[in-house]
């Protein structure tokens, strides 16, 4: 049987992978993409090296799968979704720096917005808030500030199109296309009526010509370009595309609406199946397009929380209390408790369910006897916490309790973060065999429009590894929440008044 490749342009890698007819992972390849930080509170990725990496990541895979006789059915692509992208489609050059989901630059203007009256309009066409995190306000900044040029050959795209218009041809004729997951994530898109609506654009003064074709998460939206990694892919179907968190919720199998996953990545992001019908926008939480199949929508109940991993990172490469991220399970699984120490860390402030731009980093209840472990604890146990937090939202939100939790993504393979997660929402933890379900998602949703699969095969093909059940008490449980929401109390409004509270 032929392989579905999925490629995975992520905020801080890209990967290519291979899934056989059995969902299993049979080749993968990475590189690393550089992060940039030119001020306090931006983040940029430079589009070009991302494209040349998808390159080299795909070559690599190709000639590992061809030393194993492989053939490819199809090509699924996900991404980092709201991260903003400019370029010429005329010269295939990006027009400045991607700004990515993370970068905070437009904070102030979405103030501005709001002061204006228009978060209702914004809540009630878009499903989502006012904030930096989402792309409008990333292009309309690209287009004054930023320096780039309204012309008849701009594109403005999330990465999934920057990355679809190179794979299929780009100047030579790629397609300028996204799917209704990264279109919803933009502040453009009306959710009742799937398409880009022409009164967001004028708002944020982002012209429409310039946006790329919406089509469905499973379709066929070209093939690779013989010049794309040496030709390897060469006529290859790319079928699917998804935002990482939407396609890590269809790789999980949460078909059904009340299914529910998180996804430990550079943030945390929770998302619920809802089925197809847009409810009235939920306190502290957003509304996605989960997917689109044979042109019907289905949605989702989305909590993000803009630090998990990136805090891991931060004790490694910042503080150097760790040589390697992987130590960091070790150190908190050494401790039975986290001796008082609470950390929040809302480096790019908070997403849901507070959204709070004004929020920051703090650590309390430090003692001279804190050392790396309880650091360590507490980085651990803030990610189990805000996990706690939207769950409850999602929860009243939807009238309804989550009962099981599926979880993925590269702190998923620490079981002391499980537990604790198992122990905070009293409900069971699933890890699944592998935790590359966002890429598994693309593949699926790619193999899915060419028929590798059919729907009702997907759900079997997801097996678990592991249940954590809970075993705190509720009482322990509940005090320690108790202490981290007085913590993230004192955090809030510390670079400013914040009208979010």
């Amino acid at each position: 049987m032929p392989v579905v490749v999925a490629l995975d342009a992520g905020t801080t890698g890209v990967r290519a992978l291979a899934v056989d007819e059995h969902a299993d992972v049979v080749a993968v390849s990475y590189r690393e993409l550089t992060q940039h930080f030119p001020a306090p509170g931006l983040v940029e990725h430079d589009a070009a090296e991302m494209w040349h990496l998808a390159e080299e990541t795909l070559a690599e895979l190709a000639d590992r799968l061809s030393a194993a006789g492989r053939t490819v059915a199809a090509l699924g692509l996900t991404n980092q979704r709201e991260t903003a992208v400019a370029w010429d489609r005329r010269t295939a050059a990006p027009l400045c720096r991607c700004i990515v989901w993370q970068d905070r630059r437009t904070a102030a203007r979405c103030r501005e917005l709001e002061d204006k009256g228009m978060l209702p309009l914004v809540r009630e066409r878009t499903g989502l808030v006012l904030d930096s995190y989402f792309s409008a306000t990333k292009w309309e900044w690209m287009l004054s500030e930023g320096g780039v040029t309204r012309s008849a050959s701009l594109a403005l795209g999330t990465v999934d199109d920057w990355i679809l218009w190179n794979l299929t041809g780009g100047a030579s004729g790629g397609r300028h296309a996204t799917d209704h997951t990264n279109a919803s994530r933009t502040l453009l898109y009306d959710l009742r009526e799937g398409a880009w609506a022409e009164e967001l654009c004028d708002l944020f003064g982002v012209p429409r010509s310039a946006l790329g074709e919406i089509g469905p998460s499973a379709g066929r939206f070209g093939t690779v370009h013989r010049q794309v990694a040496g030709g390897a892919f060469a006529g290859v179907p790319v079928s699917g595309v998804a935002g990482d968190q939407q396609a890590a919720l269809f790789g999980h199998g949460c078909h059904e609406p009340g299914e529910a996953k998180v996804t430990y990545g550079t943030g945390s992001f929770i998302l619920m199946n809802i089925g197809d019908e847009p409810p009235p926008p939920p306190e502290g939480l957003l509304t996605t397009v989960a997917w689109n199949l044979g042109g019907r929508s289905t949605l989702a109940l989305e909590g993000a929380v803009f630090t998990s991993g990136a805090a891991i990172q931060w004790l490694r490469d910042g503080l150097g209390l760790l040589e390697d991220a992987s130590e960091v399970g070790l150190l908190a699984a050494g401790l039975p408790a986290n001796e008082g120490v609470y950390l929040v860390p809302a480096f790019a402030g908070l997403g849901s369910p507070w959204w709070d731009p004004a929020a920051r980093g703090a650590v309390f209840g430090i003692t001279k006897g804190t050392g790396r472990a309880q650091i360590a604890r507490a980085v651990v146990e803030a990610i189990a916490y805000q996990t706690r937090d939207v769950l409850g939202a999602m929860e009243e939100a939807a009238g309804a309790p989550v009962n099981l939790l599926r979880a993925d993504g590269g702190a998923a393979v620490m079981d002391v973060l499980l537990q604790l997660q198992a122990d905070q929402c009293r409900i069971p933890v699933v890890r699944p065999r592998t935790t590359e379900v966002t890429a598994l998602g693309a593949a699926f949703l790619a193999g899915l429009a060419e028929e590798v699969w059919d729907l009702g095969e997907l759900t079997g093909l997801v097996r678990p590894e592991r249940a954590f059940e809970p075993v705190a008490s509720l009482s322990r449980a509940d005090q320690d929440h108790a202490k981290w929401l007085d913590a993230l109390r004192r955090a809030r409004g510390w670079a400013g008044s914040s009208d979010r509270r």
